[in-house]
């Protein structure tokens, strides 16, 4: 692992010197995947002999060439739900089985621009549903601080792979937690950015409205390395914000001086653990310490947000997922008789019971007779949400709290309890329905499980988070555990 220990940049500075190859790192990362992956299980698919290849083509262009990718020959791994040209790509569900796309998703292609090595597809919660991956269809995810405690969802296998060392960093996906929550649970940085910064062509949607893909890593600088090579307008994609991306990296500054911070006391309250409150309490003596100044404030609709969400997020997976039918791609039932039979017995064999549940609500809330009721009533409180932190933000530069209300929990504890479950993302899902962005740090331990701080800013202003959270990184040594496999 002493090689993954350093930063992106110590990486490369590396290569340029010739002290290792893009093939060492490359080994590196399969080496460490063939020791630990049967007991973590992050990995679904590996793309070895690919990424071999690749990785001597790039060691090739180190002696002849000046100019190189903003992540030169760096090892990485993609979330299960962003689509690989040649490479499996499954959703964790048996549905996608044998999926193998046609083209690469457009945070793929950037990646490639950037030439990074894609080491392999991570498992997750089946088409992005749940808080622990325990719904993959295909293996369990276990956490590499506890392998008896879940890695957190959907994009456990994003977090476990970083936290075990597997690859410096990773791709996931947040609809409404999903890289934050698993980063918190596992010990790791991870940024779920503005709805609309990064393109979501080539991700396969659950909510499109929530869906956003970032950047999991060990630290703050190199996330914001990832963000910077992923970011910017997409043609693909009509959601993507023709916006102009800034340079991260020079946001690293250390300084806090004279900084606003919001705590909404709703981040603090019932639900919350007393190891958790405190952890967030400790990282606001060390910003104070810092020179920035907090307050305690209200979002008063965030306790509809979860209400809220569960109701939008089925609705639009309910429409997303009507697509896999057992026609055109995909699994396709051995038993139909006749075409409705078909659609049916594909469906009903194909999907798990999470994702089940979650069509059935969502078909339901968008019923005729109950659509005004609930999905529209939904629509309205999202944005009372949306206007919470807005005014919070007229005031304030950042808003901290708890990632988790609590610390990774026992596989199997919560999986009979769909409610308990959703519970896990009640602070996360708000900055979602928002489409603001957020970040998870490592922020202290309880029991020897990892805990995470939450940073959230405004619409587009990623830079103020990551200045916030690389001062409190450079501040504190959280970042620097490691699990022992």
């Amino acid at each position: 692992m002493a090689l993954f220990d350093q930063k992106i940049s110590e990486l490369k500075d590396l290569l340029h010197k010739k002290e290792v190859s893009v093939s060492d790192l490359v080994d590196e990362s399969y080496k460490r995947i063939h020791e630990v992956d049967d007991k973590v299980g992050a990995f679904l698919t590996l793309n070895e002999e690919k990424a071999r290849a690749y990785a001597k083509e790039l060691d090739e262009a180190l002696g002849s060439r000046d100019e190189f990718g903003l992540l030169f020959g760096m090892p990485i791994g993609v979330k299960d739900n962003i689509v690989t040209k040649g490479l499996r790509t499954t959703c964790a569900s048996k549905i996608l089985e044998n999926f193998d796309p046609i083209y690469d998703a457009t945070v793929v292609q950037r990646l490639q621009q950037a030439e990074a090595v894609t080491i392999g597809k991570l498992n997750m919660d089946e088409f992005a549903m749940g808080s622990s991956n325990e719904n993959s269809g295909f293996k369990l995810t276990k956490n590499p601080w506890d392998l008896e405690r879940v890695p957190g969802g959907s994009s456990g296998g994003s977090a476990a792979a970083v936290a075990a060392g597997e690859v410096p960093f990773s791709l996931g996906s947040d609809t409404g937690g999903s890289i934050r929550q698993p980063a918190s649970f596992c010990g790791v940085v991870g940024l779920k950015p503005t709805y609309g910064r990064v393109s979501r062509f080539g991700l396969v949607a659950f909510a499109s409205s929530l869906d956003q893909i970032g950047p999991i890593t060990r630290n703050v600088e190199d996330n914001a390395f990832l963000l910077q090579a992923i970011s910017g307008v997409d043609e693909m994609d009509s959601t993507s914000a023709n916006v102009e991306v800034p340079d991260f990296l020079s946001s690293l500054t250390g300084d806090v001086k004279g900084l606003k911070i919001a705590v909404p006391k709703e981040y603090l309250g019932d639900g919350v653990a007393e190891e958790v409150k405190q952890s967030v309490l400790d990282a606001l003596k060390v910003l104070e310490g810092l020179g920035a100044t907090w307050e305690e404030v209200s979002l008063p609709h965030s306790k509809y947000a979860l209400a809220t969400y569960y109701l939008l997020s089925s609705s639009e997976a309910s429409a997303n997922l009507s697509r896999f039918d057992g026609v055109r791609y995909g699994y396709r039932t051995d038993n139909a008789e006749n075409l409705l039979d078909l659609y049916m017995q594909s469906r009903a064999e194909g999907f798990g019971n999470e994702v089940k549940r979650r069509i059935m609500l969502g078909t339901f809330a968008l019923s005729s007779g109950y659509y005004d009721a609930y999905y529209k009533k939904a629509q309205k409180v999202r944005t009372l949400i949306k206007k919470d932190f807005e005014d919070v933000f007229e005031n304030y530069d950042v808003i901290i709290g708890p990632t988790t209300p609590t610390p990774a929990f026992k596989i199997g504890e919560n999986v009979k309890d769909p409610l308990t479950m959703y519970a896990n993302d009640i602070l996360t899902i708000p900055v979602n329905l928002a489409g603001v962005p957020g970040i998870s740090v490592p922020c202290g331990q309880s029991n020897g499980l990892p805990l995470g701080l939450q940073i959230i800013g405004k619409h587009f202003d990623e830079s103020t988070i990551y200045r916030v959270a690389h001062a409190f990184e450079q501040a504190t040594d959280h970042h620097k555990a490691k699990p022992e496999l």
